[in-house]
């Protein structure tokens, strides 16, 4: 495994970081506990040291889940999680961005992942207009004083929001979560110039395109693509299908013979000088060795 330093936090993360998002059973799978130990035991048998929640991932499964796994474990591993919804089912979630709603989700979350302290504690994906709330940022201010909260960070829901990541350095944040993979380069036009310049740490969430890179959907397989799970929400047959075709030609001209895809395209988007970690989600420990194979592919730093 390769590490760096997550932006200006100090923290040590492996290039290649564990998203949780699939434990709050929103993906087709619901995970026991054994299930959950097993994956992340495996994750740190291969040198992975970061994992990526949140607060409506299953209304607190995930956390809850990680925070059973990693008992006795706790200085071993870097915990990400985010504040600002609640879940209330598939593809329903609440809006909670008071000052004093975001301190009750930090007290829920640190129960649930049966911790006193967050490693990085992310705004979610909310609008610009929620954003700009200098009383919520003060407040978070004083819980990293109060050390519940270790550092800021940022997840923005459009990979091209220049305006959270201009204001991060301004609300203490330092570190930004972006959609980044080999199908959609967009925040190589200006928010990862951005981080540079702000020396922020960047996590690059969905790198496998929600599995298209993993390189296990081939022509004919629209149908099973989303099946039972969140992505058959999000996705047309159409948009499925054009994917598909334009995997099967990356696979074709970009990833070298005898090389497995999902870990050249996390290799990838970590050649990118901006990107910190990469986040797939991991629900075999197939997957898990998989991922952590990337680091294989890239020269040692």
């Amino acid at each position: 495994m390769i590490y760096r330093t997550l932006g200006r936090t100090g923290m040590k993360v492996s290039v290649v970081g564990f998203g949780s998002w699939q434990f709050g059973g929103e993906w087709s799978k619901t995970f026991t506990q054994a299930e959950a130990d097993a994956l992340l035991n495996r994750a740190k048998e291969r040198g992975i040291n970061l994992v990526d929640t949140a607060e409506c991932y299953g209304d607190g499964t995930s956390e809850r889940l990680i925070g059973q796994a990693l008992t006795g474990q706790r200085k071993d591993w870097v915990i990400a999680t985010k504040f600002g919804y609640k879940f209330h089912g598939l593809f329903e979630r609440t809006d909670h961005w008071k000052p004093a709603d975001v301190l009750a989700q930090l007290d829920q979350s640190l129960k649930n992942l049966q911790t006193d302290y967050v490693d990085l504690y992310q705004f979610h994906s909310g609008s610009d207009g929620v954003f700009d709330n200098q009383e919520l940022w003060t407040s978070l201010g004083k819980q990293v004083k109060a050390g519940k909260i270790r550092h800021l960070g940022i997840s923005i829901g459009s990979n091209d929001n220049l305006h959270q990541t201009e204001s991060a350095t301004k609300y203490g944040a330092e570190a930004i979560q972006v959609v980044y993979n080999r199908l959609d380069r967009n925040p190589e036009k200006r928010v990862l110039p951005l981080c540079l310049k702000h020396k922020l740490g960047v996590l690059a969430r969905v790198p496998l395109a929600s599995g298209f890179l993993s390189g296990k959907y081939k022509a004919g397989d629209e149908s099973s693509f989303g099946k039972n799970d969140v992505r058959g929400h999000w996705w047309t047959p159409e948009h499925i299908k054009s994917t598909i075709a334009e995997v099967e030609r990356i696979k074709k001209e970009e990833v070298p013979a005898g090389v497995d895809m999902a870990s050249w395209a996390l290799a990838w988007v970590l050649k990118n000088a901006a990107v910190t970690c990469v986040i797939p989600g991991m629900k075999s420990l197939e997957q898990v060795d998989s991922n952590a194979a990337a680091a294989e592919l890239m020269p040692s730093t």
